[in-house]
């Protein structure tokens, strides 16, 4: 392999709200972390006290990007204006491609209290922004696992180890869930130029020499190869993508690449033309 990616530096999440007051840490999309091209938010809802959720993301539009759910534990129903509807449970992934635009909601449904999951929106280029809206719902026994050397691996999106992942991409974007056992390293090439993050959500995983505890993103270097060693068992979210070096311009649930183009998608939606 060539040589090991270093941290560029390492984001702390940030408490926020979304939806009807879903209490959430936001790690990418805040002042601090705008976004790392193709990626325009990441959130971690983690919570046992329903209080924190329960409300959930009432219905809201979306276009010109993509966004992907990811339950650890937990249910999510989900339903759009087209008519779609559907159900994530523990270890489930939802891929929604807004395109042009849809109209949504996401509501959880408690089993035993826990609602851990998280959102990343993923950018789309100028070329796809408008195509037609899609979803995939796939189910936690239909994502792919590699395991080997005190490493597990599910292939999300992307490729690992000769292993492809189960979600159909319209852009170069790879997910992985990377579970190590204590002392077990995972090494992951990924191409040079394409940005690559780690969030680690359980111990303490180290790169080099800078551990990353838990509810932290590294933003690695732009070179090189990925390389991840846990101190005690760790679990970490690996994504990776192509940059799209295109303007964003961003109101809200719309990511355009012109203030134009973010006027039109409001009064779009105003006029009940989303979905």
């Amino acid at each position: 392999m060539t040589t090991t990616r270093r941290i560029q530096r390492v984001v702390a999440g940030q408490p926020a709200s979304d939806g009807a007051g879903v209490r959430l840490s936001r790690v990418i999309g805040t002042p601090q972390c705008d976004h790392l091209d193709p990626f325009l938010l990441l959130d971690e809802f983690r919570s046992d006290a329903a209080d924190d959720y329960i409300a959930g993301f009432p219905e809201h539009p979306h276009r010109g990007f993509e966004t992907v759910t990811y339950m650890i534990h937990g249910r999510m129903r989900h339903k759009d204006s087209t008519g779609n509807s559907g159900l994530l449970s523990d270890g489930a992934v939802q891929w929604m491609t807004a395109g042009r635009g849809i109209v949504h909601s996401e509501m959880p449904e408690q089993t035993d209290g826990l609602l851990w999951g998280y959102q990343l929106w993923v950018n789309l280029p100028a070329a796809l922004k408008m195509s037609a809206p899609r979803y995939q719902d796939i189910q936690s026994d239909a994502i792919p696992e590699v395991t080997e050397n005190g490493t597990r691996v599910r292939v999300v999106a992307g490729t690992y180890k000769g292993t492809a992942g189960a979600a159909e991409t319209l852009t170069e974007v790879g997910y992985l869930d990377v579970q190590l056992e204590a002392g077990a390293t995972f090494a992951h090439g990924v191409p040079d130029g394409h940005t690559a993050l780690a969030f680690v959500y359980r111990g303490t995983a180290r790169c080099a020499d800078v551990e990353v505890p838990a509810g932290s993103l590294a933003v690695l270097e732009t070179a090189g190869h990925v390389e991840f060693t846990a101190r005690d068992a760790a679990g970490l979210l690996l994504l990776t993508g192509a940059p799209l070096d295109e303007p964003v311009a961003r109101y809200g649930p719309f990511v355009m690449n012109t203030r134009d183009e973010l006027m039109q998608a409001v009064q779009d939606f105003q006029a009940g033309r989303l979905g």
